[in-house]
């Protein structure tokens, strides 16, 4: 017999009087007074082994091992006895009576139990290899690879051909601080680890290859968070000949496959918003549809009130008032208590706000006598009028305001809207629809403009087409320029995003020119991709999904780093490596590099 028949945790009653071979870990040992119980765990699962003094020198291994010995069991499969089944197994109404036993290495004491659920994180990833044996994380990995298998067929069916892209390549400017790799045999010089294969993409689209795919890594220097990594993983996808639509209806097939094809799940329709209306009803261009709570537009009213937080903000440039009705808000209610309201100016000034104006409706019909606010007596009865039938209040209801720019309204006021939607008060009272909302957000716009550089920059990168007959605006008006951007997003994650790219090296003249990037510039950092253009560039474009929120969604894990097998912690360290790490000074001279003085660099 092999040395393994059947994986543990596929050990059913179909096997009855069969016998197996086994390998795996201990993952517990029980003595039942004179039989010992042995639950054995691989990738698949659980099964559970029975030693029997009746075979003494099988029973005597079976005394010494202990948790996490690596074993290989021979045994029959029996049915278990009445009462003892274990339905939340595949395995649960069998156990293998083992025959024979063999102990392929010794485990030292785990630094934890592989079943314990109340483990730090620090924890799991300097002890990550243990770590993955959890079933959380294999399962978690092996969805991963399902996800990757399915993506794979659904392109190579519809004609996607799997092209390899450079790890070492040259650093442009695409958002985030590159990973720099010195040369040694070009002293002086670095090459760069991609932001994402975007250039190279482009390019196999000019070379004909037509439809292009790829899951690879990208690497980007940012700053850290639960859905963000150093290094990640994309599905990397380009094509020709083919229009916003038709890319959007393609990937929008692959991706309610991939779904219903690995945890089950119809996604259903898909509805699409503009980047305009996102922003205006969500203060997010990637909403959580399944939090009911939106955004009411003030500004207009709020020019000339005494309130000077809101009229302040109502007469800037770039200025925004907005309102979120929370319905059932009243304290008699059960609803959201002054403490809690507390907690929420606090935390809304993380985005920038300055505090949270709020009113608390008591009774609507008492006028400004049942309203609860010390904001009240600064605003006048057009612009309370206009507040309550806009918003739509009721009594008991709640509504918070934001008055700021713009961009800090819609951060603070867009992460309060999810944090309410989310609590449980929230859920208690209906503003939450526990269900999966997918969605596409288009129409973005091609530039924003940067108060600090007193430029414009691209909003998704400088290769994305313009909506036709709004290439001209890009010299004359770039703010009202709309590009052929898209975005999918899913329960408030951007799961993928991309564009129609410009073919057209005149029309890419016109991008350089509205970023103020120079010819001799451009000819610097995109030289090949320009030079490329003029060879009749088809129409192309596509999109990148980010694979491990993806998995991350299905999952329903807090973070993508539970869903990759080596992460980063969120100061860009590998605790089981310990990676990034010193190197020695030999290394540094090859590559012509010399360390200034540490402490004097962070003291500058």
């Amino acid at each position: 017999m092999a040395m393994r028949s059947h994986y543990c945790g596929l050990v059913t009653e179909a096997l009855n009087g069969q016998t197996v071979s086994l390998c795996g870990w201990v993952n517990r040992r029980r003595d039942h007074g004179g039989v010992i119980f042995i639950d054995l765990r691989d990738r698949e699962g659980y099964v559970q082994v029975v030693c029997d003094p009746d075979r003494p020198e099988m029973f005597k291994v079976a005394e010494n091992v202990r948790n996490e010995f690596c074993i290989q069991v021979k045994g029959l499969v029996r049915a278990r006895p009445e009462g003892t089944t274990n339905e939340g197994l595949k395995s649960g109404k069998i156990e293998v009576l083992c025959h024979e036993l063999i102990v392929l290495n010794e485990s030292v004491t785990p630094p934890f139990q592989i079943d314990d659920d109340n483990l730090s994180e620090t924890t799991r990833l300097t002890h990550r290899v243990l770590d993955l044996r959890r079933p959380y994380m294999q399962n978690n990995l092996m969805l991963r690879y399902k996800v990757s298998m399915e993506v794979r067929k659904y392109l190579d069916e519809n004609g996607f051909v799997d092209i390899e892209t450079p790890m070492l390549t040259k650093s442009t400017p695409e958002g985030a601080r590159d990973y720099l790799v010195p040369s040694r045999v070009h002293d002086g010089q670095f090459f760069a680890l991609p932001q994402s294969p975007q250039l190279f993409k482009q390019l196999l689209m000019v070379a004909g290859y037509d439809r292009y795919y790829q899951i690879t890594k990208c690497f980007r220097d940012e700053d850290l968070r639960a859905d963000r990594q150093p290094e990640f993983t994309q599905i990397d996808i380009e094509t020709s000949f083919l229009s916003e639509e038709e890319i959007r209806d393609m990937f929008q097939g692959m991706i309610k496959r991939v779904f219903q094809n690995t945890i089950g799940v119809d996604l259903g329709d898909f509805p699409v918003m503009t980047y305009q209306d996102a922003m205006h009803i969500y203060g997010s261009d990637k909403p959580d549809l399944r939090v009911k709570l939106q955004f009411t537009e003030l500004t207009d009213v709020m020019g000339d009130v005494d309130f000077k937080v809101f009229s302040g903000a109502a007469n800037m440039k770039g200025g925004r008032v907005v309102a979120l009705r929370v319905p059932h808000g009243s304290v008699e209610g059960g609803g959201i208590s002054r403490g809690e309201i507390d907690a929420y100016t606090e935390f809304v000034k993380i985005y920038g706000a300055k505090g949270l104006a709020y009113i608390r409706v008591n009774e609507l019909a008492k006028g400004r006598d049942g309203l609860q606010s010390p904001i009240v007596k600064n605003i006048h009865d057009a612009a309370l009028t206009a507040v309550l039938e806009r918003t739509g209040a009721q009594d008991g209801d709640l509504i918070f305001f934001g008055a700021d720019k713009a961009k800090i309204v819609n951060d603070a006021i867009g992460a309060l809207r999810i944090k309410i939607g989310h609590s449980e008060f929230g859920k208690k009272n209906g503003l939450f629809e526990d269900r999966w909302a997918p969605m596409w957000v288009v129409d973005f716009p091609m530039f924003e403009f940067d108060d600090e550089s007193q430029r414009y920059t691209a909003v998704h990168h400088p290769f994305t087409a313009p909506k036709d007959g709004h290439e001209d605006w890009m010299v004359t008006a770039p703010e009202k320029c709309i590009s052929k951007g898209y975005d999918m997003v899913l329960n408030g994650w951007e799961m993928g995003g991309g564009s129609v790219r410009i073919h057209r090296a005149d029309v890419q003249q016109k991008v350089f020119d509205a970023l103020k990037i120079t010819p001799e510039e451009a000819q610097l950092k995109f030289g090949f991709l320009l030079d490329a253009l003029q060879y009749g560039a088809p129409p192309h474009g596509g999109l990148a999904f980010g694979l491990d929120r993806i998995v991350t969604l299905m999952t329903g894990a807090e973070s993508i780093r539970d869903v990759i097998a080596f992460p980063k912690t969120q100061r860009a360290q590998c605790l089981l490596t310990q990676a990034p790490s010193p190197v020695d000074e030999k290394q540094l001279r090859e590559l012509h590099i010399r360390l200034r003085n540490l402490d004097a660099v962070k003291a500058a």
